[in-house]
């Protein structure tokens, strides 16, 4: 069978895709709106449905239901896993400020580009390969899930189980922008909250009985950030700051939310310990830490190479080439990727803007990139 019939098909059915990115990115799915988001998945489901997949809804009591679907494959003892999200970080009624829209081949809005646009190529891939006759070299579990952007606290155990079973991962999270490069590595992320204890007392009549939370959050803060190393990509970040009541009030209490971001489970293993021990520099002051990594490392190992190579030489069997890159951000594919399954990320639409006012994905490149998915799905 000519791999080019794959990307044709995906070519003339452009523009429906287009149309059910912009049916997915019309329904809002922000974190945490469990209503929102299940409307979204039954959307979804039927979808998955319609292109072949046995569909599965996954109940949760605060997050949005998970969807797994199951499309067979030649070898029913094999599996692949394929990982979307369908939750966006932005707000319902943010379609009011930034509407759809297309210009020239640039369609905008938010979520367009993380993550409907990946959830859309998926979507396609596996109506083309239906379509077509065709089906996976094993079975395809497709996960869509709720709660990526805020850390999947729900869907992690799912997402290790079903990778687990599986002999490889793809994700359809973006790729890395301007190039489109698959990301065969990814930084691990920690989350933590310093929360510190003063003592209060009138910042006038007699300060000196005070013990200033804020200025103890300071001098932390400076310590925090001389832990970024540059050099081995590890970066501390305090990203939000509070504390104190009054100007005229020597503060009692301040607490700080700091970003961790790693190359290594190496780096996490020194930094973390230095994190969570960190120590008051003002008499009288208390310092305490909660928290940890969030999501382990995604490492370049030759497993991930390997797989990476594959899509390569797919990707040239169709025209175009692709090429390697990676993120400081984390996702889904670093659970997978830390139980060594080889996993291949940044599977998704091009584009630009994640999290931002000029998110958008390139019109062009959704039907390739769509045919990739399913050239890997037919091959591994």
């Amino acid at each position: 069978m000519n791999p080019r019939d794959v990307l044709a098909y995906l070519e003339r059915e452009t523009e429906n895709m287009v149309a059910f990115l912009g049916g997915l990115a019309g329904r809002e799915s922000p974190s945490g709106d469990k209503a929102a988001l299940d409307r979204l998945g039954e959307h979804l489901a039927a979808a998955l449905q319609d292109a072949g997949g046995a569909v599965e809804m996954l109940p949760q009591g605060e997050a949005g239901n998970h969807l797994r679907a199951v499309f067979p494959g030649a070898d029913r003892s094999r599996r692949v896993l394929v990982l979307c999200h369908m939750d966006t970080v932005w707000a319902v009624g943010q379609l009011q400020k930034q509407p759809l829209r297309r210009e020239g081949d640039r369609l905008y809005g938010p979520g367009v580009y993380d993550m409907k646009g990946g959830i859309t190529q998926a979507v396609f891939a596996l109506r083309a390969l239906r379509a077509l006759g065709r089906s996976p070299a094993a079975d395809v579990v497709a996960l869509v899930t709720s709660d990526e952007e805020v850390g999947s606290p729900t869907s992690r155990p799912i997402i290790e189980a079903e990778a687990r079973r599986a002999s490889a991962v793809l994700v359809l999270e973006p790729p890395v922008p301007p190039y489109g490069a698959l990301k065969t590595w990814r930084k691990g992320v920690g989350m933590f909250r310093v929360r510190v204890t003063g003592r209060a007392a009138h910042a006038g009549a007699d300060p000196e009985q005070g013990v200033s939370a804020i200025e103890e959050l300071a001098r932390q803060v400076v310590k925090l950030h001389s832990l970024t190393d540059y050099a081995t990509g590890t970066t501390v970040n305090v990203g939000v700051v509070r504390g104190g009541t009054r100007s005229n009030v020597v503060a009692a209490e301040a607490e700080a939310e700091v970003d961790l971001r790693v190359m290594t489970p190496a780096a996490a293993e020194q930094v973390v310990p230095a994190i969570l021990g960190l120590k008051p520099f003002l008499p009288g002051a208390t310092v305490t830490v909660e928290g940890g990594m969030n999501r382990p490392p995604m490492e370049r190992t030759p497993a991930i190479v390997a797989l990476f190579e594959r899509a390569r030489e797919l990707a040239r069997e169709l025209g175009f080439e692709v090429t390697e890159g990676g993120t400081g951000g984390g996702s889904d594919g670093n659970f997978t990727a830390a139980l060594g399954i080889p996993t291949l990320d940044g599977l998704g639409a091009m584009g630009d803007g994640a999290h931002a006012l000029h998110e958008h994905v390139l019109v062009p490149h959704l039907a390739p990139r769509a045919a990739l998915l399913a050239r890997l799905l037919e091959s591994l």
